[in-house]
């Protein structure tokens, strides 16, 4: 077997493989395995530069349960109390925390008790809404509408069905809340899937309950992860290849028969996983043969890319935590500019990780400042056209410009040195994902019809599979694990048919 791209999913697709008995070969062409788990250097400091939020922890329990192998020990979890810190130029500021009660009474401090009670109203729908959903949609395999409504059980029936068919998240949230403020926040969950909240559907509410059930902090950040998954992989017997990029997927007699490697060596192989961006099959990334294995995701279609500062800097006045978010005063126009426009918005929310506060560093939570440089990854989202040119210099200075401003109408200052800053653009995502113009999340999950219509493990070719974000069932560290979890399976199903 052979699994191209060494991210969350084609770890996971190894490791479960060479534990049904597979000979595996790990093919990535990246110094290193995690995909869009990875650090970048800025100013002698490791930043992670991709995702920063662990959840849903059984995901990799029980894949480490499945593969035979214990809890790594090196792979050192801690739960957070503070899920985000929230700020809005409009005035407020706001935590969440794991506590659904904290929560309700930072909520009715900020926008009063009446609105407190319909957040704990919020939280307990969206609980019901993932319990629905857990089995019926994310273990599912190839999950449709008629799949769900059975999966999920009579009683669960009305809840999906009403939060289906409402209409938007944001639509949704107006019937919760009253603040516009908190229709932000909870709407800002919608990117998580790199999407708009006023045109993805009322069903990603279930990601509050996701936070709310365990945020993690990963001890010397997500690579970890990715290392542990590696570790793991190479305990299983599976041959992992760094700097090995695949040119060609090899079809003979209408089947997958091997793969052609970027120096021309050929590896054999009755079946492959392709843990990349399905679009990269469609642009013949891999060779005419399996073009049409998947469809490409149409430009109209994509999700959010992103412009990413990474850097090493003192900060004065905001007292961050691990995880902050800085709002617009225009949620609408945001994100008319990135999926209408596509330009970087005018007044951009930005997200900052701060990855030296939180957990065991909480009490340094409270101060207002840094003496020494930390660390942070300051994000705001841009439209996925970086196959198009991307964003200029000007454009991405003035993006720059304008949300160090947001972040300094909020209350923070940071101390920027340019030889300490690692700057990340879609052009640049782009050519980390070929074929994607930047997307991270794969297509934009858009109306309610949008989750059944990403790819499923299975394609048309005979022996060749996907995994990754960009398919069922969907975006997220743990959500790619999953599809590695399903693609495995339909390999080894089929093998023993």
């Amino acid at each position: 077997m052979v699994v191209i791209g060494a991210g969350m999913g084609g770890l996971a697709a190894a490791m479960e493989l060479a534990a049904g008995g597979c000979d595996v070969t790990l093919c990535e062409r990246a110094a290193a395995p995690g995909g869009k788990v990875r650090q970048v250097d800025a100013g002698g400091a490791a930043i992670d530069a991709g995702p920063t939020v662990f959840t849903m922890r059984w995901v990799f329990e029980e894949l480490f349960e499945r593969c035979g192998l214990p809890w790594p020990r090196d792979l050192v979890l801690q739960p957070v109390e503070v899920l985000a810190r929230h700020a809005w130029l409009e005035g407020g500021r706001l935590d969440l925390f794991a506590d659904p009660e904290r929560s309700a009474d930072a909520v009715g401090g900020l926008c009063g008790a009446a609105e407190a009670r319909r957040f704990l109203a919020f939280t307990e729908r969206a609980r019901r809404l993932y319990a629905a959903l857990e089995g019926s949609f994310i273990r599912a395999a190839r999950p449709s509408p008629l799949s769900v409504a059975r999966g999920a059980g009579a009683g669960a029936v009305p809840a999906i069905a009403r939060a289906a068919f409402q209409g938007t998240l944001w639509r949704a949230l107006g019937e919760h809340f009253h603040d516009r403020r908190l229709r932000q926040l909870f709407g800002r969950y919608a990117t998580y899937c790199g999407s708009s909240p006023f045109a993805a559907p009322a069903t990603l509410m279930l990601i509050a309950h996701v936070e709310q059930d365990g945020v993690w902090l990963v001890r010397d950040g997500m690579v970890r992860l990715a290392d542990a998954l590696a570790a793991g992989a190479r305990a299983l017997g599976v041959t992992l290849r760094c700097a090995t990029g695949v040119d060609e997927i090899l079809v003979s007699r209408g089947r997958v028969s091997g793969v052609r490697l970027a120096g021309g060596e050929t590896v054999d192989a009755r079946a492959v996983v392709c843990n990349g961006d399905v679009s990269a099959l469609g642009a013949g990334c891999f060779g005419a043969a399996v073009r049409g294995a998947a469809p490409a995701t149409p430009r109209a279609r994509r999700s959010l890319s992103a412009l990413t500062w990474a850097l090493s800097a003192r900060t004065d006045g905001f007292a961050l935590s691990r995880h902050n978010v800085f709002f617009s005063d225009d949620y609408a126009a945001e994100f008319a500019d990135v999926f209408t426009s596509s330009r970087v918005p005018a007044t951009p929310t930005v997200y900052v990780c701060a990855q030296d506060r939180g957990g065991a560093a909480a009490a340094a939570d409270a101060d207002g400042g840094t003496a020494a440089p930390e660390r942070l990854l300051c994000l705001v989202n841009a439209p996925a056209g970086g196959d198009r040119g991307g964003l200029h210099a000007h454009e991405i200075e003035v993006c720059e410009h304008r949300a160090f401003e947001v972040l300094e109408r909020c209350g923070l200052t940071v101390h920027r040195r340019p030889e300490a800053t690692v700057t990340t653009a879609p052009q640049d995502f782009e050519a980390l994902f070929p074929a994607t113009g930047g997307a991270l999340y794969g297509a934009a999950c858009h109306g309610w019809r949008a989750s059944f219509t990403r790819p499923g493990a299975r394609t048309r070719v005979p022996g060749l599979y996907l995994a990754g974000g960009s398919v069922h069932p969907g975006p997220g560290v743990p959500m790619a694990t999953l599809s590695g979890h399903h693609a495995a399976a339909c390999v080894l199903q089929d093998l023993r048919a």
